[in-house]
């Protein structure tokens, strides 16, 4: 009887360290989501000094999200800037992360390196944006080098083409995330157990096999949380292009992205149509997760 009171007492300690986690949840995350979808049915805007609403519309802002051809459009543009941004970013930080972990390399100085790689990772991205939009400026350092040694006979308009735009926010999230990156795929290299390398090697395994056949099939759960947890992040992808094009999402609406979209609304106190976009923005977070977890985990019953 006494023991039994024992664990129970233990466990009442488990409850209470979960209390602050429980209140800031429901404070500043369930709340606000539901407030969220019951706004979206409302329609409550300001037009000029005119208050309209909150006026109950049912899913007539879910229809104009819709129909707009808005949606389709920014969800395409902040798929492409993610994924140039993020095939780059594994690749360089597996290929690090394979590298300063293997210990026949016996590399010097990997506190120096790993602290080097990670700082990116520190920088606010709003003083990344602003650096690049100096450095890529038509009178900017970069314009200057590239008409100096003979690629360009004028300055290059990076702010007005839809690919070096793109190309300039993919290449600054790649920079600032392959840090973070490297450091969990290290981790989850760490976790493997080397003799299962050492046997491989043994068999006459070369490096190649080796990274194939075991390091990146035990990887399989690091890699699958890092693309998720990347997918998230760039879907909410806001202050990296909205320094860089002054929130106009120039050229053409080419580097929108869709919370670039949702701060336009709630700028303009449209909440009813920002509280709807955030609804689909969940459905298609949650879809996009969905599916890359069930395709990973069928590739890994294979």
């Amino acid at each position: 009887m006494n023991k039994k009171s024992k664990v129970v007492r233990y466990n009442k300690w488990g409850y209470i360290f979960l209390i602050p986690f429980t209140v800031i949840f429901l404070i500043f995350q369930l709340i606000p989501l539901v407030s969220t979808i019951y706004n979206s049915f409302f329609e409550n805007y300001r037009s000029g000094l005119t208050q309209i609403g909150p006026n109950f519309v049912g899913l007539a802002n879910y229809a104009t999200i819709v129909t707009n051809g808005d949606l389709p459009t920014y969800f395409a543009n902040t798929m492409i800037m993610w994924v140039l941004g993020f095939i780059p970013q594994i690749i360089l930080s597996l290929l690090l992360g394979a590298w300063f972990t293997d210990p026949s390399l016996r590399l010097k100085g990997q506190t120096f390196f790993k602290t080097v790689i990670y700082l990116p990772n520190l920088i606010m991205a709003s003083a990344f944006a602003m650096l690049f939009f100096t450095l890529f400026a038509d009178s900017g350092p970069i314009n200057s080098l590239l008409i100096q040694i003979g690629v360009f006979k004028e300055a290059f308009s990076f702010m007005d083409h839809a690919a070096s735009v793109r190309g300039l926010v993919a290449t600054m999230n790649c920079l600032m995330w392959f840090g973070n990156t490297t450091i969990l795929l290290m981790a989850g290299m760490l976790g493997i157990d080397p003799s299962l390398f050492e046997a491989a090697q043994v068999d006459g395994a070369t490096a190649n096999q080796i990274f194939y056949k075991i390091t990146l099939p035990l990887l399989r759960p690091i890699l699958v949380f890092v693309m998720i947890t990347s997918l998230i992040g760039g879907l909410q992808m806001f202050d990296v292009p909205q320094i860089l094009t002054n929130g106009t999402g120039n050229p053409m609406r080419s580097s929108m992205t869709l919370i670039m979209y949702l701060n336009k609304h709630l700028y303009s106190k449209n909440f009813g149509l920002a509280g709807a976009l955030s609804v689909f923005m969940f459905v298609i977070t949650a879809i996009l997760s969905l599916i890359v977890y069930k395709f990973t985990n069928v590739q890994e019953q294979k």
